[in-house]
């Protein structure tokens, strides 16, 4: 593989605080240098980037691939070619599939068909329990020895305390964390959408906003008493911020994350019965939304995740009750957070590393970093050039975006994986 040369970019490290006009040069899938003053050796791949920000590919936290079990909805190719085009290039992808990740074998059938796309690393979380069912708890140790990153039952909480708390001690004794869906089961059974007037006027079975912040407040009690790290997912209500941000000033092991819906979106979206805007935890309040942009800006929450949840036509297509939960999340990941930029709630450098050098550094990753010698896992992205979502017209297999019809700044240039292009604009 020649050299590869990227001049006038705006060069845009997080990790680092860097963001300053230069170029970076490739040798061997690797960063050989980074700066001003750049010269391209001999024989090198040259490729002006006039003035474009270049920064490091995007870490996702959590997306569900579909694959292995409902093919129909995604594929671990199909996947892999939407996170490139959104700019990702690290995946961390969740166990509740069918069968559920919950068997070293499966672990290593995920990372090793990851790595045969050429595009994307990809990184699958080992179940928690047998089955995701919460109530065996999953060999946490062969798991980790084939590559699991983290323990979770992905869209499934962990309902039971006792379970929760054993899970915890064991995740500590081998060095991981549990990630929770934040959802007491007893209350959400049944809902569909945020309990409050709207829910009442459509007719719709309601989720009390409670049921979040109750199951983060008995797991913070665990963590405090396991001295376990407890990583809550999709973080979407005032109430539960307040916990988590009450339990990171005691010194407790608790970070969360968010997804692009909760502080894009509020519960408005679902509008007439859009089954698109059907998600889980469901959209909230503005006043939560609002929350959910502060809690980015103070660093309560730890990173922002796609939350991809690929449903096909058959799961959307019904009564908003009936429907099931879920939206793609993987083209708009970048773009959408990008909005917060816009908006000034964020700063560029701010908004980047809630998507790369934060959530690497949560799993020990050497990944999201501009920095000689580290991967050269690249994305290059105009922020300012529009475009439109549009369902049926998305990279990859899931069309079931909550953003659809949503015009979007920032777009997609170019993504690189080792140094090599896997997308191009």
């Amino acid at each position: 593989m020649p050299d590869l040369l990227i001049s006038d970019a705006r060069l845009l490290d997080p990790a680092t605080g860097l963001d300053a006009r230069g170029a970076l040069l490739v040798r061997d899938g690797v960063i050989a240098d980074i700066g001003p003053g750049l010269t391209a050796p001999e024989g090198a791949e040259l490729i002006d980037a006039a003035g474009a920000c270049l920064a490091p590919g995007l870490v996702d936290l959590r997306a569900n691939l579909g694959e292995p079990g409902q093919e129909h909805r995604e594929t671990i190719a199909s996947a892999a070619q939407a996170a490139a085009a959104g700019g990702i290039t690290t995946l961390c992808v969740l166990p509740d599939t069918d069968p559920a990740l919950d068997d070293p074998a499966l672990l290593s059938f995920m990372i090793r068909r990851g790595e045969a796309t050429g595009s994307v690393t990809l990184l699958p979380y080992g179940a928690a329990t047998a089955g995701c069912a919460g109530k065996e708890l999953a060999e946490f140790g062969l798991l980790r020895e084939a590559g699991a990153i983290a323990f979770t039952d992905g869209a499934k909480a962990i309902g039971n305390a006792r379970t929760m708390r054993i899970a915890l001690s064991y995740a500590r004794a081998f060095g991981a964390f549990i990630v929770q869906h934040p959802e007491d089961p007893s209350l959400a059974a049944g809902g569909a959408a945020t309990e409050g007037e709207l829910a009442t006027r459509l007719g719709l079975p309601g989720i009390p906003p409670a049921a979040e912040a109750m199951m983060i407040a008995r797991d913070i009690t665990l963590a405090r008493l396991t001295g376990g790290h407890v990583h809550f997912a999709h973080v979407s209500t005032a109430a539960a911020l307040d916990l988590i941000r009450a339990a990171k000033q005691d010194g407790l092991r608790v970070t969360c994350d968010t997804a692009p819906p909760y502080f894009d979106q509020n519960e408005t979206a679902i509008g007439d019965y859009r089954t698109y805007a059907k998600l889980s935890p469901p959209l909230r309040t503005e006043a939560d939304r609002i929350a959910i942009v502060a809690g980015l800006a103070d660093g309560t929450i730890d990173a922002i995740a796609s939350d991809h949840q690929p449903r096909d036509a058959d799961d959307k297509r019904l009564p908003f009750a009936q429907a099931e939960a879920g939206g793609a999340g993987l083209a708009t990941l970048l773009a959408v957070t990008l909005a917060r930029v816009h908006a000034g709630d964020l700063s560029m450098l701010a908004a980047l590393g809630l998507l790369t050098c934060k959530p690497a550094a949560l799993l020990g990753l050497p990944a999201g970093r501009l920095a000689k010698g580290a991967p050269a896992d690249l994305l290059l992205f105009h922020p300012a050039r529009g475009w439109k979502v549009e369902a049926g017209k998305l990279p990859g297999k899931a069309q079931n975006s909550p953003f659809d019809g949503r015009a979007l700044e920032g777009r997609v240039l170019g993504t690189w994986k080792g140094g090599r292009r896997v997308f191009s604009a």
